[in-house]
């Protein structure tokens, strides 16, 4: 994204929620690298031989966000954080598909690093790991939201206290908590 780019994207991204469809065609190569970037996050967690490669996740989550039924976004930083749940969305949506195609011993799985959580480079099951962040949702959103941005958008924290509107100690706080909560679910299930 060049310098001005981020207000350029807040201008049409509002112009989208306008109903405006050239805003749509006009706003996909400034926000495209971003997105790409999102997406190659995303799928380097992935398992080895998954299907779904990170074009058609980025092309995916485009078109939900600026479909008839997408949701307002109030700018650029909002518009990732939304991105980030699409991915996901699709993520756990093509997990399903492929359980269900599959019907064997395999899972869907994706790699977690020392960056991620404290137990490094182990595969967890997709489904495991969406499961235990709607129950972390459940306990406490913002966490929720922290790992979401995080670990699945691939934002500094910077980014994630900027999306959150929080501090930057708050973010660190709410990452580690997350991080054990979420190791301990995952031991566990």
């Amino acid at each position: 994204m060049t310098s001005n780019a981020p207000g350029e994207a807040t201008r049409l991204l509002a112009d989208v929620g306008k109903g405006d469809q050239a805003a749509i065609e006009k706003l996909m190569p400034i926000v495209y690298e971003e997105l790409r970037s999102l997406a190659g996050a995303f799928m380097r967690k992935e398992r080895a031989d998954h299907t779904l490669q990170p074009t058609a996740l980025v092309h995916e989550a485009f078109l939900r966000l600026v479909g008839s039924n997408s949701p307002q976004c109030s700018d650029r930083s909002h518009f990732l954080a939304l991105a980030a749940r699409a991915m996901r969305n699709i993520l756990v949506n093509h997990a399903i598909a492929h359980r269900a195609e599959k019907r064997s011993t395999g899972t869907p799985t994706l790699l977690l690093n020392e960056s991620d959580t404290p137990n490094s480079k182990r595969e967890v099951d997709t489904l495991a790991l969406d499961d235990a962040l709607n129950d972390l949702a459940g306990v406490d959103e913002r966490k929720a939201k922290v790992v979401e941005l995080r670990f699945f958008g691939g934002m500094t924290m910077n980014e994630v206290a900027e999306v959150v509107g929080v501090s930057i100690s708050t973010v660190e706080a709410d990452w580690r908590m997350a991080r054990a909560w979420l190791s301990k679910a995952l031991a566990n299930g």
